[in-house]
């Protein structure tokens, strides 16, 4: 039932963004989990989780071709309202017949109605289990958070999702919140930075050598003025701790 994808399995895997037919641009690295799970970098906020026979997409957005190899996940993770999360056009694109969206409330109020039917509303701090994946809401704010800042706190969700022992951490658009560095046991996470939406470089690393993923991936970095210096930000995180792994990919390819 799910496309079988021309990715290699990683340690905690990966294969790089795919191009615009869905085709991963380049080879992974070996490797394998014996959980099985795959991660694929799509674009921007955009990404795939595969686990056994399971596809998870998160914040599909934009050109629907880049989400061709996907067409009929089992669950859809929406983090907040803004177009580069929440894009019912491309969703209108993907077939959701035997899709669950897990959603904050904000989202359900913007998606159509056929859609709305198919959701999981969770608030910050919800727990939810569907297709046999744990799915936990966690804040994502900007800080000092007030009720009219761009990301207010409590309108969307970062998600920890729990794939038999495997624990992904997408941050979605935040700072760096003391939810975020009170994490443990995190084997992947996804973390933004860019400015004037999230967080400096500086500040990513900082949250990251808090809660210590295993692997961690910098995502969501193109900002007003251009991309963030990811190179930096690995830097900062080896540095302070060896021990977690840093993974470039381009997220951007295709622009």
């Amino acid at each position: 039932m799910r496309p079988v994808l021309p990715s290699i399995l990683l340690a905690i895997a990966c294969t790089p963004p795919p191009d615009m037919n869905g085709t991963p641009r380049s080879e992974a690295r070996p490797g394998d989990t014996p959980d099985s799970v795959r991660v694929l970098p799509i674009h921007h906020s955009a990404l795939a989780v595969q686990w056994h026979d399971r596809t998870i997409l998160v914040d599909p957005h934009g050109d629907p071709q880049r989400f061709a190899a996907f067409h009929d996940p089992d669950l859809v993770l929406i983090t907040d309202i803004h177009g580069d999360h929440l894009d019912s056009a491309t969703l209108r694109s993907i077939d959701l017949t035997n899709t669950d969206l897990v959603v904050p409330q904000a989202v359900h109020d913007q998606l159509p109605a056929d859609m709305q039917q198919r959701c999981v509303v969770l608030a910050n701090g919800g727990i939810a289990r569907r297709k046999e994946v744990g799915i936990r809401a966690i804040p994502m704010y900007n800080l000092p958070g007030p009720e009219e800042g761009r990301h207010p706190k409590g309108r969307g969700n970062g998600y920890v999702l729990t794939l038999g022992d495997t624990h992904i951490y997408i941050s979605g658009d935040t700072e760096d919140i003391p939810e975020m560095r009170a994490l443990r046991d995190i084997d992947i996470a996804f973390v933004c930075m860019n400015l004037p939406y999230t967080m400096t470089v500086d500040q990513a690393a900082s949250g990251v050598l808090a809660f210590k993923p295993k692997v961690v991936y910098p995502y969501h970095y193109r900002g007003q003025d251009g991309l963030s210096d990811v190179g930096r930000f690995k830097e900062i995180v080896q540095a302070g701790d060896p021990h977690i792994e840093v993974r470039l990919v381009d997220w951007y390819g295709d622009r």
